[in-house]
């Protein structure tokens, strides 16, 4: 059943579109800063995009941090809302159950099939910032401009590949939360735009109550608070707490949202 819908990921059309357009936003802005040389200031605009123009090959952490707030959690919200309201939308679901398929069995591979999506994802949009970075921007060795602007010390490239690493694992993470709520409410309705919406309903919710003050005791609780902490891989030592809080953050929306969409989709009564 997983490699089934292993399967119908990789030979989807909506797939690789998603992810070409994806890839479209930092492969423009790649375009604009070799055109005009200007990068925003230090500690401005998406994260390590003021340090592409001294080294291009930093480009693929400048691509997930431009990514990151909006466009891959809404992919990842419509990817993982379809999984179940798609297939009662089309009236393929309960004949999906008629055959030996448990439940827990189909629930299992829908998952399994939205963290390849965000693995590949990841992986497609860090190695085309890699490619247009090193094309466009120069593959120049690690200047002082990154280090100076994270935490003032010197990184080695293989330092910075390492960290680059942990930083996509890191963002991989971030997006399974996502994946979990989406799937939990694909569980509850037959449309899977109703899916999509209401799991990006929550993560406007977490990011307009993280603007307010009088919200301050929620934030640590909230889905999108610590999704940029990738950039504290970067610090020189590395700074692992907001790190380690955003994985544990993600792990109990995992835990949650995964538990409810099982007990909702293994009780409710299947009439498409």
């Amino acid at each position: 059943m997983i490699l089934v819908e292993l399967r119908k990921l990789v030979r989807r059309p909506r797939t690789w579109v998603t992810i070409g357009l994806l890839d479209a936003l930092p492969t423009l802005v790649a375009i604009l800063l070799a055109i005009t040389d200007l990068g925003p200031r230090a500690g401005t605009g998406p994260p390590f995009l003021s340090a592409v123009l001294s080294d291009g090959t930093l480009f693929p952490l400048a691509a997930l941090g431009i990514v990151l707030p909006l466009f891959l959690p809404v992919a990842v919200a419509v990817v993982a809302g379809e999984a179940v309201a798609g297939e009662a939308q089309g009236g393929t679901l309960r004949y999906l159950l008629v055959r030996p398929v448990g439940r827990t069995r189909l629930l299992m591979a829908k998952l399994v099939s939205v963290i390849a999506f965000v693995v590949l994802t990841v992986v497609v949009v860090a190695a085309t910032g890699y490619v247009t970075g090193a094309l466009l921007l120069g593959d120049q060795p690690l200047q002082t401009t990154l280090t100076t602007s994270v935490s003032g010390s010197a990184l080695s490239a293989t330092e910075v590949w390492q960290r680059t690493g942990l930083a996509m694992g890191y963002v991989m993470i971030s997006m399974l939360g996502v994946a979990a709520v989406a799937l939990f409410f694909s569980t509850l309705t037959d449309t899977p735009l109703s899916a999509a919406l209401g799991a990006l309903a929550l993560l406007i919710a977490s990011t307009l109550l993280l603007t307010l003050d009088a919200a301050d005791a929620l934030a640590p609780y909230l889905p999108t608070r610590y999704w940029l902490a990738f950039i504290d891989l970067f610090r020189d030592p590395i700074l692992w707490r907001d790190v380690v809080r955003g994985a544990l953050q993600q792990g109990a929306y995992v835990l949650v949202f995964l538990g409810a969409a099982w007990a909702n989709f293994t009780t409710k009564d299947i009439t498409s």
